[in-house]
């Protein structure tokens, strides 16, 4: 085999890789708060909205990523300018998300539920249009800036480990919104949580846009034309540009398996606050709000500083897909040690899972953002310029954002047909049972076919290599 000399991009700086991490920490904080949120709003205490009606809000407007996610995917990849593909919509899309986060949660539990439901959907729908401005151009950013096989997995690692801090900190406005001495009721700590977040959105969301580099696109072939008018002309493009990415198999493979282990972790992961305050404290949220806080505190923080860090090594002896297995298996035992970890009589039990039960999401955006990076060098090669990482990353997330708008949906019915009563101060036992037996269950069963979607997923380090070298080749670089 012909020795390729090292390209330039092997090696990615590590204030670019904090710069991406900063987008990361981005894309897990609103979803983060968005799910804090939501919990006060089916609250007693907080807006005792109705289940079904909560899930609807954060779920009908994923629908409209089905569209937004590959439109903006394409325009993405086939821009031309000064400062890149990317960067000037991650610049413009953070100040958008977070000046419409900000706007969304301005409501108060005095107004009617009707007003309420549908000003926090009408916003909602709003909001996803401005995120996905900002993380598609993101994600797509982040598989270009290196083409090495192990850099793209410590890239999306070390972004991974960042974006973990946001699951470290969100857990706790479940002690700060209902302080008497911070809020006067929680539906203001909800409004002001939200100003403050969207200003901090802003902030880090920018990082990226000023500090991150892509691949030089200034002599890319193929480029369709932007305009409004070309736009529209070009939807057909568009689809059957996803078309193309569709017939990828091993990309498949990944959105499938990632939808399974992501939404069904999703779909049951307010369950564990009800299950805390009700089951363990007897809806006692004075003292139970503590531990609601601390044990998705410390899950993120065993994910980011013991998990990841294992996979990225699992990683690079075993493979990416060997890892994949591994690490999801692992956190399959620890989802079953929560039946014995959710004790009443000893609260500290709820650490016991957390070791196990972090790797399952460890591994996910480690490892299959690092392998959609290896998918997009397989497209070039299959089907030439431009580079369509824009596409890929769109439709990887647009699996995601709609599966957790769905998942979302269904907790919100999962919930009620278990017999949950969000205007109640305690619950049925029959409920809690059911809440705790489906929090193990369904996490369980996706991360099983996960698996087995991935056991012959054949895009390994040496075809992954192989396929860097013949665009090497084709494209007459050193």
């Amino acid at each position: 085999m012909t020795k390729v000399q090292k390209a330039s991009r092997n090696r990615v700086p590590l204030g670019q890789k904090a710069a991406f991490g900063a987008g990361h920490l981005i894309n897990n904080l609103i979803p983060g708060i968005l799910g804090v949120f939501v919990v006060f709003l089916k609250s007693s205490e907080g807006f005792a909205m109705n289940t079904v009606l909560a899930g609807l809000i954060v779920g009908i407007p994923r629908l409209f990523d089905a569209i937004t996610d590959p439109v903006m995917g394409y325009i993405s990849d086939n821009t031309s300018s000064r400062y890149g593909r990317r960067r000037p919509y991650i610049f413009l899309g953070a100040i958008l998300s977070g000046v419409i986060f900000a706007v969304l949660w301005q409501v108060h539990d005095i107004d009617p539920e009707s007003y309420n439901f549908w000003y926090l959907l009408i916003f909602s729908i709003l909001l996803i249009f401005g995120n996905t401005i900002f993380s598609t151009p993101l994600i797509a950013l982040g598989y270009e800036m290196t083409s090495d096989y192990k850099e793209r997995t410590r890239l999306m690692g070390f972004a991974n480990i960042i974006g973990q801090i946001a699951w470290m900190l969100v857990p706790f406005l479940y002690v700060l919104i209902p302080d008497k001495d911070l809020f006067d009721s929680i539906p203001e700590g909800v409004r002001i949580v939200a100003l403050i977040s969207g200003f901090v959105i802003i902030l880090l969301g920018l990082l990226p846009s000023i500090f991150c580099r892509g691949i030089d696109s200034s002599k890319m072939e193929g480029r369709e034309e932007i305009t409004p008018k070309a736009l529209w002309n070009s939807l057909g493009k568009i689809f059957d540009g996803i078309k193309l990415v569709l017939k990828n198999k091993p990309f498949v493979k990944l959105c499938l398996a990632t939808f399974l282990v992501f939404n069904g972790f999703q779909i049951v992961a307010e369950f564990g606050v009800f299950i805390i305050n009700f089951y363990m404290f007897d809806g006692d949220w004075a003292a139970s709000k503590w531990w609601v806080a601390l044990f998705p505190a410390v899950t993120a923080a065993y994910t980011a500083f013991i998990a990841i860090p294992i996979i990225n090594m699992m990683a690079n002896k075993y493979g990416k897909r060997k890892a994949f297995i591994l690490a999801t298996a692992i956190s399959m035992v620890g989802y079953i040690l929560k039946w014995w970890g959710f004790d009443p009589t000893n609260p500290y039990m709820l650490f016991l899972p957390i070791p196990l039960m972090s790797f399952g999401m460890g591994c996910l955006f480690t490892l299959m953002m690092s392998m959609t990076a290896d998918v997009c060098d397989l497209d070039e090669l299959e089907n030439g310029m431009p580079r369509k990482e824009g596409t890929f990353g769109a439709i990887y997330w647009w699996m995601i954002k709609v599966g957790q708008g769905l998942a979302l949906v269904f907790s919100g019915i999962i919930l009620s047909l278990l017999g949950y009563d969000s205007t109640a101060s305690t619950q049925t036992a029959e409920a809690l049972v059911g809440m705790r037996i489906t929090d193990i269950v369904l996490p369980v069963v996706t991360a099983g076919l996960a698996i087995w979607v991935m056991w012959d997923y054949s895009l390994n380090e040496e075809r992954a290599i192989e396929i860097k070298e013949e665009l090497v080749k084709r494209r007459g670089e050193l």
